[in-house]
């Protein structure tokens, strides 16, 4: 085997094993936020999770079986739209889940119900979004709504929105109104975690700098900061003595959330008035920029 192979099998190695620990950390913070928080206290949560909670408080039966059962639809269809590993790191995480939750003892860590929105969200929020970027999911809910936007004009976040309106709705209807809104505060709680632990200290910022100092700026980024850029080719419209016209060069950078200070910072060095153009993107694939675990 050469070198390169070894190299490869090695990095996939490491890779796998750090996906395994990130999936059973998931499960792990899921299990505490339901059997700590929701569980006990009768409460709902959005997703398939959330469809389990409710037929289990409503008929009594095992909240690991019910996680199993309504989600072995949405894992077929991940197995026939998403990839094979995916699949089984998913059913994987799901049977830990459901495991963890018949065999791990968490005691109830308050009876609060504003505490238990909040802390029950941020902990299930928490252990979906460690599996993710493990390379799973414990919610069925996601790959349905990958489904439904690929076949639709609908985005994930309104597939899911709507999703979980629907068993807000049914749990005002057949439980009350409270337990409701307190379902979608925890959701709400949930979603935000998941959001931030996917992305967070990652969240991608892409800079737009048009400068008088553009080759200069150029140079930094690429040499000194290591930073992968594009230039544009683009013509001056306006400026603050009038109407001007000449070629300028555009610079497009994409950085991490936490570099974006320090970048601006050696810029302005540089062009003290150089226009500089922020906004989040959602992700990136290829070139310099790492991107985010998520589907293997």
């Amino acid at each position: 085997m050469s070198k390169n192979r070894k190299s490869r099998a090695r990095l996939t190695i490491i890779q796998t094993a750090q996906d395994i620990i990130l999936i059973a950390i998931g499960i792990l913070l899921a299990a505490v936020g339901l059997k700590g928080f929701l569980l006990p206290n009768g409460f709902l949560d959005g997703g398939v999770t959330g469809i389990s909670l409710l037929i289990s408080r409503l008929t009594g039966w095992s909240i690991s079986v019910l996680l199993i059962v309504i989600n072995i639809p949405f894992i077929l269809l991940a197995y026939k739209q998403l990839s094979v590993g995916f699949t089984v790191r998913a059913l994987c995480a799901i049977l830990g889940l459901a495991a963890a939750l018949v065999f791990i003892h968490v005691p109830t860590i308050t009876s609060d119900k504003l505490l238990i929105a909040i802390f029950g969200g941020f902990f299930l929020g928490a252990g979906i979004g460690m599996s993710v970027r493990g390379g799973a999911v414990l919610d069925g809910t996601e790959v349905l709504a990958l489904y439904i936007n690929r076949k639709t004009i609908l985005s994930m976040g309104e597939v899911i929105m709507y999703f979980n309106i629907v068993i807000f709705s049914v749990a005002a209807v057949l439980i009350n109104v409270e337990t409701a809104l307190y379902a979608l505060l925890t959701y709400l709680s949930a979603s935000k975690t998941v959001d931030f632990i996917i992305q967070g200290f990652e969240e991608y910022i892409a800079l737009t700098i048009i400068s008088d100092e553009s080759e200069l700026i150029r140079k930094t980024l690429t040499l000194s900061l290591r930073k992968g850029v594009t230039v544009f080719k683009g013509q001056s419209g306006f400026g603050k003595r009038g109407s001007v016209d000449r070629d300028i060069d555009i610079i497009y950078t994409v950085v991490t959330r936490l570099e974006v200070h320090k970048i601006i910072d050696e810029i302005e060095k540089i062009d003290e008035k150089a226009f500089i153009v922020q906004h989040n993107i959602n992700d990136t694939k290829g070139g310099m920029i790492k991107r985010r675990a998520t589907h293997h």
